[in-house]
């Protein structure tokens, strides 16, 4: 059989923190039907590299707090190791771009890296704190619900009874999951704390889905993402001068491991792998293996955190994730 020619159009690669929605990347590359898949076995792995990626950050950043390092350090950390990264997107952002930025794309493009890049990660930081890492995987994943939420709040878009079935799926899902952790941890005052900050990440997140799509036919996904994430980083590495002293980059070497590894396996490789799936396959199919994340997450913690793995937990995953799968078809 001969193979398909590849979708040329330009995907929207995934930034710092898009893991931190779990979920679809917005790229507007050109979408194949899913038997199209198998016409590429390199773009699928890749869709799936980028789902454990992901997935990962949450078992990285729990693994770290074991050494006692705070919030602001370990983000600060992760930010820095990824900035060559984002210098280089930015660069070759700059090289292809046919007009300057204006100051109201750099208004814009603040707004973005603060919300679906800084805070987004900030927030989501500091609830695993207090979540286990596979209840926060979880939260995370709604935001599509949340976008279909402002959408019909703010732009007047109607939610069809199809849309209300899928909310009350995803948080059926949720609340099983919570009524898991709770039962084991017995720390209400915890669960309703670090859920109140992850679910404040899944809406900035989803607040900056709906803003980047005024901006990214514009100015192009390379320089969005690059620029974008620049600004997270400095927002980051800011907040932690101003709030740390120098002395507490102190770490031991296994906190900069993990920091290493949230830069590179989590950041770095799933940003590219993404945008490299959805140039091969489409977005279609990345989106549906995008749903493989808190599987990941929940066997990752499962083994390497040694959380507990319970049919309540398992049982609020699969309604969560066939939740997200019709908001994400509907």
């Amino acid at each position: 059989m001969r193979r398909r020619r590849e979708d040329r159009g330009e995907a929207t690669p995934r930034g710092v923190d898009a893991e931190e929605g779990g979920g679809e990347s917005t790229g507007s590359a050109g979408a194949r039907p899913v038997s199209a898949v198998a016409l590429d076995r390199f773009g699928l792995l890749c869709a799936v590299l980028a789902a454990v990626g992901f997935s990962g950050k949450a078992i990285l950043v729990k693994r770290a707090y074991r050494y006692g390092v705070d919030a602001e350090t370990l983000l600060a950390l992760r930010l820095a190791f990824s900035l060559p990264f984002f210098l280089g997107m930015a660069w070759i952002g700059v090289g292809r771009a046919a007009s300057p930025l204006t100051r109201r794309d750099w208004a814009w493009l603040f707004g973005l890296g603060l919300l679906g890049y800084y805070l987004a990660s900030y927030l989501d930081f500091l609830g695993l704190q207090y979540l286990s890492a596979a209840l926060e995987r979880l939260i995370l994943f709604v935001y599509p619900t949340l976008v279909v939420l402002l959408a019909a709040l703010w732009l007047g878009q109607p939610l069809t009874r199809r849309a209300l079935g899928a909310l009350a799926l995803c948080y059926a899902g949720i609340a099983l999951a919570v009524a898991h952790d709770l039962r084991l941890a017995g720390t209400a005052r915890d669960l309703a704390l670090g859920g109140a900050l992850v679910f404040g990440s899944a809406l900035s997140y989803a607040l900056y889905l709906l803003g980047s799509g005024r901006v990214v036919g514009r100015l192009g996904a390379v320089r969005v993402t690059a620029f974008a994430s620049l600004i997270a980083c400095g927002l980051g590495i800011g907040q932690f001068l101003l709030l740390r002293p120098l002395a507490a980059l102190a770490q031991p070497g296994a906190v900069y491991g993990l920091a290493l590894a949230m830069a590179l396996v989590s950041t770095v490789l799933p940003v590219w792998a993404v945008a490299e799936a959805i140039r091969r396959i489409g977005a279609g199919p990345v989106a549906l293996t995008g749903s493989l994340g808190p599987i990941v997450t929940l066997l990752l913690a499962w083994l390497l955190l040694d959380e507990a793995l319970g049919v309540g937990q398992l049982a609020g995953a699969a309604l969560v994730i066939t939740g997200v799968m019709v908001i994400a078809r509907r």
